[in-house]
């Protein structure tokens, strides 16, 4: 792939440079994002939609963000490189769509990656196009005990295809963090498939839940995305220890950053 989509990475960081922000941010960046997302959608349902495809724009969606005044702050980016180019589970919170958008641009080109994704994104008229050529493990968070069939079954063989799987263990997006919404499915999948797991903590908040739509809120650029990458672990018996590392992991960052962690 052209080193144009690329982030750039300089001692396991990555920080938006000074930017003007826009008076519009919100306007600026839909109008930009729709014509990407149609765009993508037409190939996608043609089969021309391929990985780098999906990869590059993911680095637009990034720029497009960055050009109307939204920071980036990527961290611990060096502890992908200690998986030597070998899949992982990436298991983090989830605050908003925007990193949907953007975690295949930024992982790259570390890492190839897959998605567990509620079912509707799948069916969602233009975008399900996108999705579906992605491969995602898709599940209806209305059984839990199928959707963990299904995850364990289904990303053990993309993980073997040498994808890694990335997991929102949350039942949905929130702005704050509460352990006890925060499910062990993720660690039950590096264990059955027998990789280390990624800690990622989330604050992406600059992009607000919508009040019509809730993927599409409003662009807050008074507010960076950060990323915050840990390092690998690996799974010892049941899993309980290491689960614990990643929601403390993620619950110590995010009270940094100013998050309410219950």
């Amino acid at each position: 792939m052209e080193d144009i989509w690329r982030l750039k990475y300089q001692e396991g960081s990555y920080k938006t440079g000074t930017k003007e922000k826009s008076l519009q941010p919100s306007l600026k960046f839909y109008i930009e994002l729709t014509g990407i997302i149609l765009n993508a959608s037409k190939k996608a349902k043609r089969g021309y939609y391929d990985y780098d495809e999906w990869i590059k724009d993911n680095i637009r969606v990034i720029r497009k963000l960055e050009d109307v005044g939204l920071e980036f702050d990527i961290t611990g980016i060096d502890n992908l490189g200690l998986l030597e180019g070998k899949p992982a589970v990436i298991i983090g919170n989830h605050m908003s769509t925007l990193e949907t958008f953007t975690l295949g641009g930024i992982l790259y080109p570390y890492l190839k990656v897959t998605f567990v994704v509620k079912e509707s994104l799948v069916k969602m008229p233009v975008f399900k196009h996108i999705m579906i050529s992605r491969k995602p493990i898709a599940v209806t968070r209305a059984n839990p005990r199928e959707d963990l069939k299904k995850v364990l079954e289904e990303g053990e063989k993309r993980l073997l295809d040498g994808y890694s799987v990335i997991i929102f263990p949350q039942t949905t997006r929130c702005y704050e963090f509460d352990s006890r919404e925060f499910n062990s499915i993720g660690v039950k999948l590096a264990k059955r498939a027998d990789v280390p797991i990624i800690p990622l903590a989330l604050k992406t908040d600059g992009w607000s839940q919508g009040k019509v739509i809730k993927d599409f809120g409003k662009i807050d650029t008074s507010k960076k995305a950060y990323f915050i990458f840990g390092k690998p672990i690996f799974i010892e018996g049941n899993g309980q220890k290491e689960h614990r590392e990643v929601v403390n992991f993620i619950a110590d960052n995010l009270k940094k950053l100013g998050v309410t962690v219950k």
